[in-house]
């Protein structure tokens, strides 16, 4: 194999890293579950710690090509438990939750953005943009490393669109609409036939296990 084609390979196997990372706690569980996610098939998109039934870790992933059954959150809830079990990166008890992104998922790779271009998202920067933080409108086109924002609402002389750098993105959600709803059922339906599934309705997203 040449050295060309061996990148090329190396490329289309290894996931695309997340552009929005966690910090502090949740930072360290997500470098103990992210290469376990990964080992499985999956790709984690967020990790987040909440005070919901005295502290909940909740542990939000996907299949590479997006959608996510209750099947596929139970392989993972096996896979992770003994390895938090051992490396024990939560200073507290806690109930561990592995869910789907959802329709009105977060944003965290630049191929969400390409993949949702045309959607209506809310996003907030880290760093002041033109004057703001927050920004809301449909991605036209992701180029480089630049986000083309047409934004939603816009009054005045206010700009039409927004340059977004991708390094400067410090949260992205989809915003639910009936536009949105129709294109996610699509889209999971076309990847279950293409995994030669039967298409039907699932009878949930979630699987929970207490730690």
């Amino acid at each position: 194999m040449t050295e060309t084609a061996a990148v090329a390979v190396q490329a289309q196997t290894e996931p695309e890293k997340r552009l929005i990372v966690e910090q502090g706690l949740e930072a360290r569980v997500a470098a103990v579950v992210e290469p376990v996610i990964e080992q499985l098939g999956y790709r984690l998109v967020r990790v987040r710690v909440s005070a919901m039934n005295g502290t909940t870790l909740q542990i939000m992933a996907e299949r590479p090509d997006g959608t996510m059954t209750v099947e596929d959150c139970e392989t993972i809830s096996r896979g992770l438990s003994p390895v938090l079990d051992v490396d024990d990166p939560m200073d507290r008890a806690y109930h561990l939750e592995i869910s789907s992104p959802g329709i009105d998922r977060p944003l965290v790779r630049r191929g969400d953005f390409q993949s949702w271009a045309g959607h209506l998202l809310k996003l907030e920067t880290n760093r002041l943009l033109s004057g703001r933080k927050r920004f809301r409108g449909r991605v036209t086109a992701v180029e480089g490393d630049t986000i083309h924002l047409a934004r939603d609402g816009v009054a005045g002389d206010e700009e039409a669109v927004a340059e977004i750098p991708l390094d400067a993105v410090a949260e992205a959600r989809l915003i639910l609409t009936d536009e949105l709803i129709q294109a996610s059922l699509k889209a999971d339906k076309l990847a279950r036939r293409a995994r030669g599934q039967v298409v039907e309705d699932d009878a949930g997203e979630d699987a929970d296990a207490s730690h």
